[in-house]
């Protein structure tokens, strides 16, 4: 006489099969989830090493800017003392 399942046996079969799909469905979703934050968070460092370079690039530029200005700066108080002097070369000297 062979030993077949009972009813009540094929029923928790069925429902252990079930509740074994749903967890690996619900594993394959969370290493889903896990690799769209893993690109997420790679994206943001990307982003952010972007945003560091930009930086570093503005702050060069703003030195370049403020080394200008400060020779423009130069040049003109040069040309204001040669314009002194020249000034000065016109009026006669006084004791």
């Amino acid at each position: 006489m062979a030993n077949y399942p009972t009813e009540q046996e094929r029923q928790r079969a069925e429902l252990a099969r079930v509740e074994a799909e749903r967890v690996r469905d619900a594993q394959e979703l969370l290493r889903v989830t896990a690799e769209s934050a893993r690109a997420a968070s790679e994206d943001a460092r990307i982003a952010a090493e972007d945003a560091r370079h930009a930086t570093i690039e503005a702050v060069h530029a703003t030195a370049d800017s403020l080394k200008a200005t400060l020779d423009n700066m130069k040049t003109l108080e040069e040309m204001r003392r040669v314009l002194r002097e020249v000034r000065g070369l016109d009026e006669p000297e006084s004791n």
